[in-house]
């Protein structure tokens, strides 16, 4: 039998549990891989009551968790309490959702998950308990490099249409373009390939570059950063074998004829490529975290804490991210 899938709690006071629950009362209809659920059982038997929903919640720790699936969500105990109101998070929210995600990359890292699945954290949440790190990403980063060096992740944003990678990721617009360099957006690249090939099964995967400016500069005449750093970096990869094109002006890298020439389009800043996947794919995007020696999905969105406890929130995004990573644990080939 496959090893489930780690699910972490996100946010307490989010959707995170809402929508966790909710896929699993689906799990028989959608076909679902089995996952478990990390955190406090008592909490989200409480936000179930809430939700009204009828959820059968056991313990399980992840060898259990796939024969306990089918008649039961599985529940890891971590063992930090949540005690947060849909919508409002408290003192422990941050406690709660940090320690769902070491437990997470913990049993992925000892091969007792196939893969980690997190649900949407509030970074503000986290700041103000001491968080230092811009994002998930980021953490996992450094979860992965306990005992040595991080490696670099990089974010891609996947969808059966549409998956594209930024190469300055959480970061102003000032920052980002102080950032972006040749051997950057080389790395990027390279490290976007390797995934594409080992865990998304393309033997020769197709690179669409973005260009920077306007008109991928207009020959220099919008800025010279298209031809001084991305041109080099594009020339770079070809010379490694790698299928890439570009500088490509990025108003016309998106309509549906373009993205049938390429597997992923490697974007210059976050809103450059995240844009287009939110308006194409909005509800079945899901947050890949490359780079990593474990696999690492996320529903695109965020806590949503207007609908939290509601019963609003829809669980496409997440659902999607599970098929994903099941997916890309199977196909995985190093």
């Amino acid at each position: 039998m496959a090893k489930p899938l780690a699910l972490t709690s996100g946010e307490p006071a989010g959707i995170g549990p809402d929508i966790a629950m909710a896929a699993w009362l689906r799990r028989a209809e959608l076909d679902l891989p089995p996952f478990y659920l990390l955190g406090d059982r008592a909490f989200f038997a409480e936000r179930a009551k809430i939700l009204g929903l009828k959820v059968e919640l056991a313990d399980a720790g992840p060898e259990d968790a796939s024969a306990t699936f089918a008649n039961a969500l599985p529940v890891f105990a971590t063992g930090e309490e949540a005690t947060a109101r849909p919508g409002v998070p408290d003192a422990t929210s941050a406690r709660a959702a940090l320690a769902s995600i070491r437990g997470a990359v913990d049993h992925v890292s000892a091969g007792r998950a196939s893969a980690v699945v997190t649900n949407p954290i509030a970074k503000s949440v986290l700041y103000r308990a001491g968080f230092r790190h811009p994002g998930h990403t980021e953490f996992l980063a450094e979860l992965a490099g306990r005992g040595g060096p991080a490696p670099q992740p990089v974010m891609m944003l996947w969808s059966p249409t549409l998956a594209v990678v930024p190469v300055t990721i959480h970061l102003s617009l000032r920052d980002a373009l102080a950032q972006l360099s040749t051997g950057l957006i080389v790395t990027t690249a390279r490290i976007a390939v390797a995934d594409l090939k080992a865990r998304f099964g393309l033997a020769n995967p197709r690179l669409a570059v973005s260009g920077l400016n306007p008109h991928a500069g207009e020959d220099g005449s919008l800025g010279t950063e298209d031809i001084d750093i991305v041109t080099p970096a594009i020339e770079t990869l070809r010379r490694d074998g790698i299928d890439a094109r570009g500088p490509l002006p990025a108003d016309t890298m998106f309509h549906a004829a373009a993205r049938k020439t390429y597997d992923c389009a490697i974007c210059m800043y976050h809103d450059q490529a995240l844009i287009p996947i939110k308006t194409i794919a909005f509800e079945d995007a899901v947050n890949v975290t490359l780079g990593l020696p474990f696999i690492r999905t996320s529903p695109d969105h965020g806590t949503a804490f207007d609908i939290a406890g509601t019963g609003k929130a829809n669980p496409s995004s997440l659902v999607a991210a599970l098929r994903l990573a099941a997916r890309m644990a199977a196909t995985k080939t190093a």
